[in-house]
């Protein structure tokens, strides 16, 4: 005994699937967060695996950008790459998608804040949208559900959306009543009821877990997750097992 094993994350926190992580440089940020930085984070966290991309894909070129985490996760077995396309640039998506889709990606990560397309009704935004559902590609969605979410219901998707604030949970649920595939993450249901609600209301299989690693710290989340007032069956669920639902 070390006296300091109440340190060590209860089974209730442990998260088999992180949606939400990142890696490279960021402009807001002040340092650039390596992969090899980024691994030690989760590493040192209750999170098993994740869903990671390369921000040069999101910031930058984004056929660069999905090579380059391609090539950088083949050799980290914890970590699945997740794909973008560019919405400023959408006639170059298709090309990247067949890509993504040939390489075995399953997610498509899209950026509508920093590639200025704020309205679903932007034909780059929408011809995106298009191609991947096509292709049965999970979107990992940012930005308000409240705007995205009416644009893309009725369509059999399947989409993460990253951004759900607390603030605007009903609306989500209303949404997650009719549409099966619409999932949102646990990052900013800071409320003491969020998590609790979507269950009692629309189901565990409507939840995910997303840190936003390096962005934000896993532990209060995680915390969240250990001390919300739901069985252990879907607390399992949005760890791991939902997202093990979406890769098939």
């Amino acid at each position: 005994m070390t006296g300091y094993e109440w340190l060590a994350p209860s089974p209730q926190e442990r998260v088999r699937w992180d949606v939400d992580v990142l890696y490279g440089a960021w402009p807001r940020h002040p340092a650039d967060l390596d992969l090899a930085g980024v691994r030690a984070r989760l590493a040192g966290s209750p999170v098993e695996r994740g869903l990671a991309l390369h921000t040069r894909g999101a910031l930058f070129d984004a056929a660069e950008g999905n090579a380059q985490t391609l090539q950088d996760l083949s050799g980290c077995p914890e970590l699945l790459p997740v794909g973008t396309a560019d919405l400023r640039d959408a006639l170059a998506a298709e090309p990247q998608l067949d890509a993504l889709v040939a390489a075995g990606v399953r997610f498509l990560r899209l950026f509508t804040a920093e590639q200025g397309a704020p309205e679903p009704g932007f034909p780059g935004y929408r011809h995106v949208v298009d191609l991947a559902l096509a292709r049965g590609l999970v979107l990992l969605h940012d930005g308000d559900p409240r705007r995205y979410g009416p644009a893309l219901a009725d369509r059999g998707a399947d989409v993460v959306f990253l951004d759900l604030h607390a603030y605007f949970l009903a609306d989500f649920l209303l949404l997650a009543r009719r549409e099966p595939g619409f999932r949102a993450t646990t990052r900013m249901l800071s409320a003491p009821d969020s998590v609790e609600r979507v269950v009692e209301s629309v189901g565990a299989r409507h939840l995910v877990f997303g840190s936003r690693t390096p962005f934000m710290d896993i532990a209060p989340q995680t915390l969240r997750l250990r001390y919300a007032g739901i069985s252990a069956t879907d607390r399992a669920a949005i760890s791991g097992g939902n997202v093990e639902e979406l890769l098939g």
